[in-house]
C-alpha cells in the first residue's frame, strides 16, 4: 500500500525529534516545509499528529518543542537514585544543600504524625547524573529515630543505607504521590534549570517495619528526564 505524502513526512520528523534533545526547539514550520520540500499545511497536519502521540508539543507564539521523557528513568524508583542511575551506565553524586534541626510545624506535624513541639532533621539534597542536575529532594526525618545523624553520615552513603546500618532502621515500605507541575524560582536556581519549566513533583512517606513514618520526603524531578511506570495485573 502507497504511503501518503503525510505519513511519510510524520516519519521523518519522528527520527528528526528523536535526534534533538528533550525541550529542544524545532524549526519553524516554513523551516520544516523547506527541508522536506512540502507545503507548510502539510508540515502542520504532521506536527499535530505527532503532539496528539505526545512527542513534540506546540506552545502559542514560541513554536515547537521536544516533549520525549527519558523512560529508562522511573520516577517510581527514584528512592534508589544512585542504584538506578548506575544501571542505566550514569555516574550518580549527591550535593547536600543544607542540613538543620527545627521545630515541627502544623503541616509536617500533621504529615509525619509528630507532636507540637518535636524536633525533625531537614535535609535538602541535589541528586545529580554524570554532573547533571536531575532531582531535588527535601527530606524531613524524626529526630528521635535519628538523633546523632550528621553531614558526615549522607556525604558519600545512600540515606536508606545510613538508616539501616547507624540507626537498625530497616524499611518496610513507601508510599508514593506524584504530579505535573511548573519548577519553582527557588528550585529553578538549585537545579540550574529554566524558571517555569515543566517538572514532575514527587511525594514520599517511608515506614520502618514497625510501622513508623521514619521519612517525609517533597522532590521536583526533570519531567524531560522522568517516567513513571505502573503494572497493573489484570484478572479475567
Amino acid at each position: 500500500m502507497k504511503i501518503s505524502l503525510q505519513e511519510q513526512l510524520i516519519n521523518q520528523l519522528t527520527i528528526y525529534v528523536q535526534n534533538l534533545a528533550p525541550n529542544a526547539k524545532l524549526l519553524s514550520e516554513r523551516q520544516l516545509a523547506d527541508k522536506y520540500e512540502v507545503s507548510r499545511n502539510t508540515v502542520r497536519a504532521a506536527l499535530f499528529d505527532l503532539e496528539t502521540i505526545g512527542l513534540v508539543r506546540r506552545i502559542h507564539g514560541k513554536g515547537t518543542f521536544v516533549n520525549r521523557t527519558n523512560l529508562d528513568n522511573d520516577l517510581s524508583s527514584c528512592y534508589k537514585f544512585g542504584q538506578q542511575m548506575r544501571r542505566l551506565g550514569r555516574v550518580p553524586t549527591t550535593q547536600i544543600i543544607s542540613f538543620e534541626k527545627k521545630e515541627v510545624n502544623a503541616y509536617f506535624a500533621e504529615n509525619m504524625n509528630l507532636t507540637d513541639g518535636e524536633i525533625i532533621i531537614k535535609v535538602e539534597r541535589l541528586r545529580l547524573a554524570d554532573g547533571e542536575s536531575m532531582m531535588f529532594e527535601r527530606t524531613y526525618l524524626p529526630l528521635k529515630y535519628f538523633s546523632t545523624l550528621s553531614v558526615n553520615m549522607l556525604q558519600d552513603q545512600s540515606m536508606y543505607d545510613v538508616f539501616r546500618d547507624e540507626f537498625h532502621e530497616n524499611v518496610d515500605y513507601a508510599d508514593e504521590y506524584f504530579s505535573s507541575g511548573v519548577i519553582s524560582d527557588i528550585d529553578s536556581k538549585v537545579m540550574g534549570l529554566p524558571e517555569g519549566a515543566p517538572c514532575l513533583l514527587l511525594k514520599r512517606k517511608t515506614y520502618d517495619m514497625q510501622k513508623h513514618l521514619i521519612e517525609f520526603t517533597l522532590s521536583t524531578a526533570r519531567s524531560d528526564e522522568f517516567g513513571y511506570h505502573v503494572r497493573h495485573d489484570v484478572e479475567e
